[in-house]
């Protein structure tokens, strides 16, 4: 078994059939699940679509996280320079990014749950391509909220 694909077997027992001695045998089936970081990254998929609610929600919830690390890495990078010569500076920074990277981190997992519901539960398979755009979506609408005046109007 490649390191890159999953593999779940669940055994399921047949009904006795007179013709094989009587016995019920077991057979296997075999649910491959897309769930590497390798292929979410290369957006590379086993078979065309994802179909699983585990696979979309992994695919747009790891998006997420990539793109929230980037946005998140860039910002502490920021404030690690421009507090440099303070003397509370590299505790802000990373007390500041923690915060901010577990909240989205959260909101993150929710959405990502709602969007691979509402998915399921209309039939839909999800692209990897469809993943990409809604993970990398939460964190530019969380950015586009974070530095509007909006939250502060209700």
């Amino acid at each position: 078994m490649p390191p890159s694909k999953a593999k779940f077997s669940y055994p399921i027992k047949r009904a006795a059939n007179p013709d094989d001695g009587g016995g019920g045998g077991t057979m296997s089936r075999d649910y491959s699940l897309n769930l590497s970081v390798q292929q979410v990254l290369s957006l590379w998929v086993h078979g065309a679509t994802l179909k699983d609610f585990t696979e979309m929600w992994y695919w747009v919830f790891l998006w997420c996280l990539f793109s929230s690390l980037f946005v998140h890495g860039a910002g502490g990078l920021l404030m690690l320079v421009m507090l440099q010569r303070h003397r509370w500076g590299r505790l802000i920074t990373l007390v500041l990014v923690s915060v901010g990277f577990l909240a989205s981190l959260s909101g993150a997992v929710i959405t990502s749950a709602a969007v691979a519901c509402v998915y399921r539960v209309a039939g839909k398979g999800m692209a990897p391509l469809e993943a990409l755009v809604f993970g990398v979506g939460q964190t530019s609408l969380s950015i586009i909220i974070s530095f509007s005046r909006i939250l502060a109007t209700l």
